[in-house]
């Protein structure tokens, strides 16, 4: 995809949607009976799917259904990726031909062979016999290939070469780094496609249990008009200001991200209104994009749904989907805060005229938003206690009590509602642009908030599974799409109630069709990806790489960082973003996690997750091959490879933030009290902003080079004020060795300590030295404690020795990389306990001075230059 083939001009609406069509939901759309089959194929799908997330799913459907659920899942999308997308560019796209009938039939008919055969397999221990192999080798094909037509060659290419050295691994041309015996056709297909190793493996399964149910929520919302509402209410608040439409896009693009996991959609969705804009109040084609690209993306780090990496996290991390969105939650909010500032900061560097003629302040308008997202926040909480009140007076039908509560509370919004026009889409080229009344216009979708609501509530309040929390918060939207016209027009008197309600069903009906479309790439990204996990786990080579990473970045933590971060970028420009984050997790979640310990950082592995699904999201912006970027010069008519630059200059903020977590996990929200998060939240928010105003070049006005450098290194103190405050006192103190024992009998359970541990490395035979956290547990004294934590040692030759821990404990993966048999002993080196001194946040203090100064000084030029930001 290149800009070329459109002579740099923006394309029409039709272009536009056949763009995200081709991308998203396949670009083949016959019509006729064929068009209609397909339809109903898509709108099974989805009905199946809201099923089967259902409370009765278990009743309705039968057990052996259920059971096989993800073979169902990636039928549906193997037959439809055949049926919607092209085999190559010149392919038909109003029919589809014979071979692509066959290859989609015969594909979702080995995707069901294991629902088929279960009980063959199951009486075979999940082992593949000579007939499974060679249905489970097809399928892999058939699945490759209709991964290369949705998802573009790069997938299917990088799950061929992981294939391919589950066979040849032991082969002469593989390096010897990475060589293992290798598999035979048999064994790798039984760990491929008949178990759930491989394809139907855990990604599969989160993408069958929870990330359908989200995308085809966004799918039913946008239908209903969110998107729009969503725009205007961006536009209403802050296109009066200087840049305005810019920083509606940035806070569009966010309330978008919030329901969509598609940058590509996002950015035609909202830039075909705000790219114009943009352009007309003075931003270049390429800036304009850039903008709608930066935020866009960034829409995949917005909780609750962050695409469909959120629930992949909880699989993997083993921690719940609330604590997930709590430790995302930050780095996303400040992420955006930055965004509006760039924004901001170009339109005052080139001192952009303001859109209308409303005069409001700045400070009012952040006031009000502010006012809006806490009150929204504070509604979502706060309606526990009357449903508790309500469960416990009428404990046996509380549900329908709530049911109908919750249809009175949609029609007093939607009588609301009906008092004003429906929104219409603003036409962003009208000679003379007006700007909506926030003030008049809110009251027309409030009761698109209602869903939200029930999905936050759900997650968050009552922590059900984010499946069963969908399924509400879908039930909701089926409710709102078939009404909301019929009662409308009830409202208003009029009597088109026959039409309004066939409009309802069809916006419905086509509502499914979109959810359905657009999981297919999903789908299949989370099945080819199993093929990587499934060679993990079958070769080992996720130990390996950690080798050969800790070879390349000499043991460097920042180094490796770095390196993983490039092959995130790297293997993204292929990938889209949920297969990039299973494969490159799968491969690097634990060598990050190894590594920090060696080098003495204990990394929390959300931190990592995160850390890589960041640089994940980024393929989308970077050139050459940054689709999002593509898409949006399609829109502006610019450059689509400058664009890709400006945008990923703009989103320096979302490269820098994963560095900053993975060394202060404060950030994450990640063992912090309320006091503590509210103050981590204004320190992250200033920080990102100078950081910002530091590589802007601009912060009160024109920066010189050295107050940039200045603004930087305050950002990083206030990201990071240990780092300073460990150079000013020693946050260890040191227990000797000898004294572990005694010393672990007399602290208070829960006390952590650092320890040191030397030893011969199982594989190497070389010494390796390793830092191992140790939580002191309950015990009857210091031995007893310590054995409770795996850790077994005994005072010989002048040192502390340990032998092997036992299995089950919690040391005893930790210490499993030692040879506890060798001729040099494992041993504890020293025993670090964190000292009591200074907290690190007194480093705020001169970092907020030197700040202070820099805007004195800036703010004396800026008054003689006659240019403020």
């Amino acid at each position: 995809m290149t800009s070329e083939p459109h002579g740099n001009r923006p394309l029409s609406e039709e272009e536009l949607q056949e763009l995200v069509a081709s991308s998203d939901a396949g670009a083949r759309d016959p019509a006729g009976n064929v068009g209609l089959f397909l339809a109903i194929v898509a709108v099974i799908w989805s009905v199946f799917q809201v099923i089967l997330a259902s409370p009765i799913s278990n009743v309705v459907l039968p057990g052996s259904v259920v059971n096989n659920s993800r073979q169902i899942h990636l039928a549906f999308a193997i037959f439809l990726a055949y049926a919607a997308y092209p085999a190559l560019k010149s392919s038909p796209r109003d029919y589809i031909p014979i071979q692509d009938w066959i290859m989609g039939i015969v594909g979702a008919g080995i995707a069901l062979y294991g629902y088929i055969f279960y009980q063959k397999i199951v009486d075979a221990g999940g082992l593949a016999d000579h007939t499974d192999k060679w249905f489970a080798l097809a399928g892999l094909l058939l699945l490759f290939e209709a991964a290369r037509r949705a998802l573009g060659p790069a997938m299917a290419i990088i799950a061929t070469i992981f294939l391919a050295y589950v066979f040849f691994g032991s082969s002469e041309w593989v390096p010897e780094v990475i060589r293992w015996k290798g598999a035979s056709l048999q064994k790798a297909m039984s760990h491929m496609w008949i178990t759930s190793e491989g394809v139907f493996g855990i990604a599969l399964g989160v993408s069958t249990k929870f990330v359908f149910l989200f995308v085809l929520f966004g799918a039913l919302l946008e239908k209903a008009g969110a998107g729009n509402y969503f725009i205007k209410m961006a536009f209403g608040a802050l296109g009066h200001l200087r840049g305005g439409p810019a920083k509606a896009a940035v806070v569009g693009s966010a309330a978008t991200g919030l329901i969509s996991g598609s940058s590509i959609a996002n950015v035609v969705t909202t830039g075909t209104f705000t790219i114009p804009l943009m352009k007309r109040v003075g931003f270049s084609s390429e800036k304009a994009g850039a903008v709608e690209v930066a935020s866009s993306v960034n829409g995949q780090i917005m909780p609750p749904v962050m695409g469909a990496a959120a629930f992949l996290m909880v699989e993997y991390v083993g921690i719940s989907y609330v604590e997930v969105i709590t430790h995302a939650f930050l780095p996303a909010v400040i992420s955006y805060i930055a965004l509006i500032y760039i924004v901001h900061l170009e339109a005052v560097k080139l001192n952009m005229p303001t859109l209308g003629d409303k005069v409001v302040s700045l400070g009012r308008t952040i006031a009000g938003m502010a006012v809006f997202f806490v009150g929204f926040a504070l509604l979502c909480y706060g309606v526990q206690y009357p449903i508790r009140w309500i469960v416990a007076a009428v404990p046996e039908n509380s549900g329908w009590v709530l049911a109908v509560l919750t249809f009175l509370a949609y029609f007093a919004l939607l009588w609301l509602a009906a008092k004003g026009p429906d929104l219409e889409a603003d036409d962003p080229s009208a000679e003379k642009v007006e700007l909506p009344e926030v003030a008049e216009i809110y009251k027309s979708g409030l009761y698109y908030l209602l869903p939200i609501i029930v999905l936050v509530y759900f997650l968050m309040i009552e922590q059900k599974s984010p499946g069963l929390s969908a399924f509400w918060a879908t039930l909701l939207l089926f409710v709102i799409l078939v009404t909301q016209k019929p009662l409308k027009a009830i409202l208003r008197g009029q009597s088109n109630m026959g039409a309004t309600f066939a409009e309802g069903l069809h916006d419905l009906w086509q509502g499914l069709i979109d959810g359905a479309r657009n999981m297919i790439g999903i789908a299949l990204a989370t099945a080819t990806a199993g093929v990587i996990v499934g060679t993990v786990t079958l070769t080992g080579v996720g130990q390996v790489m950690a080798d050969l990473v800790e070879f390349l970045s000499g043991g460097n933590l920042i180094l490796m960082l770095v390196m993983v971060g490039l092959l995130s970028l790297v293997l993204g420009m292929g990938l889209p973003t949920t297969a990039n984050y299973i494969v490159v997790s799968s491969l690097m979640a634990g060598v990050v996690v190894q590594l920090g310990a060696n080098s003495g950082l204990i990394v929390p592995l959300i931190a990592v997750h995160l850390f890589v699904f960041y640089f994940g999201i980024m393929a989308d912006v970077t050139p050459p091959v940054g689709l999002a970027s593509f898409a949006a010069a399609a829109v502006s008519g610019g450059d689509a490879i400058r664009t890709g630059f400006v945008a990923f200059f703009y989103s320096l903020r979302t490269v820098a933030l994963p560095f900053v977590f993975i060394f202060n996990t404060d950030l994450l929200l990640i063992d912090v009290t309320w006091m503590q998060g509210i103050i981590v939240f204004i320190v992250a928010t200033i920080g990102i902003l100078v950081f910002t105003a530091g590589t802007m070049g601009w912060f009160l006005t024109r920066s010189r080079i050295w107050e940039s450098v200045a603004l930087i290194l305050i950002a990083f103190a206030l990201f990071r004020p240990g780092f300073f405050m460990n150079m000013v006192q020693d946050p260890y103190a040191e227990i000797p060795p000898s004294e572990l024992v005694q010393e672990a009998g007399a602290v208070e359970p829960g006390t952590e300590w650092r320890l040191v541990v030397e030893g011969p490395d199982f594989d190497s035979g070389k010494l390796r030295e390793s830092h191992v956290t140790l939580t002191i547990g309950e015990g009857a004294d210091g031995a007893a404690r310590l054995e409770a934590q795996g850790l077994l040692v005994f005072e010989e030759d002048g040192m502390l020795k340990l032998e092997e821990p036992f299995p089950g404990t919690p040391l005893f993966e930790t210490l499993g990389n030692y040879d506890f048999y060798g001729d040099e002993p494992v041993r504890i080196v020293s025993v670090l306990e964190r000292a009591e001194g200074l907290p690190k946040e007194l480093m705020f203090i001169p970092a907020l001075l030197l700040l202070g100064l820099i805007a004195f000084l800036q703010r004396g030029r800026a008054a003689r230059q006659g240019v403020l930001a």
